[in-house]
């Protein structure tokens, strides 16, 4: 089961795991803890075990089922690099992902480590984008964890960013998306944060999206900056399959 996405640097999600638990600060909140809740509440069989750590077998057939190129978001409610998730796993999602060149798979994680340690283990191709998130100066080894992988396209999600980065280290990064926290007691983001990332970005060439002010009410604060929106991303190398 795949579906839609309201997660404005995606088009639709895919979940081959679920299930996480909290490692750093921006986990506080987790919006995937909450969904999962709600969705075993309402009988959702895929959610029966709530937030543990959770393989489907049978989502790794999805892929080969859409008609038509997609940006994917590869599991929103999970971490591909969870201790729990074994690496014949792994490698399997990753050849799903290779198998279909035709689409675009963002796959995002807090675990940099594991991410660095199974590099070795894992075949990258173009389609497939790897991240790591980055809320606060704290977690920012991830970045350079990320950097010694193999993956053609690397970014960062500086979402919940919940305090300054006034020193990234940006060589080698393709992407940086940036946004505040949303829901009942966000944690604030500082306008000045946000400007002084998006100002190392454009020094350096490396695309830059803004994703959100975030709040209690992410709507109305929307995503304006500097008076505009900022939708840059990498540019998408599309293979056709006939």
């Amino acid at each position: 089961m795949s579906s839609k996405s309201k997660i404005e640097w995606t088009e639709m999600t895919w979940n081959p795991t679920t299930g996480c638990d909290k490692i750093s600060q921006g986990c506080k909140f987790c919006y995937a803890e909450i969904m999962s809740r709600r969705l075993k509440a309402m009988g959702v069989e895929k959610y029966r075990d709530d937030f543990e750590v959770t393989i489907h077998e049978k989502e790794l057939e999805t892929p080969y089922r859409w008609k038509k190129s997609k940006v994917v978001f590869v599991n929103s409610m999970s971490d591909l690099f969870h201790k729990d998730v074994p690496l014949h796993f792994i490698q399997r999602v990753f050849k799903v992902m290779r198998d279909n060149p035709q689409h675009v798979f963002q796959v995002l994680t807090k675990r940099a480590e594991r991410l660095a340690e199974l590099d070795k283990y894992i075949k990258w191709t173009h389609n497939i984008w790897m991240g790591v998130s980055v809320e606060d100066q704290k977690v920012e080894h991830r970045i350079d964890l990320l950097r010694r992988t193999n993956a053609r396209v690397k970014f960062l999600s500086l979402e919940p960013l919940i305090g300054p980065l006034p020193n990234l280290e940006l060589r080698n990064i393709d992407w940086v998306i940036v946004g505040g926290e949303s829901g009942f007691k966000p944690r604030p983001m500082k306008p000045e944060w946000v400007l002084d990332i998006q100002d190392q970005c454009e020094k350096l060439g490396v695309a830059f999206f803004f994703k959100q002010w975030g709040g209690f009410n992410k709507k109305k604060n929307g995503r304006s900056l500097n008076g505009r929106t900022y939708d840059e991303m990498p540019e998408i190398e599309i293979i056709n399959q006939l």
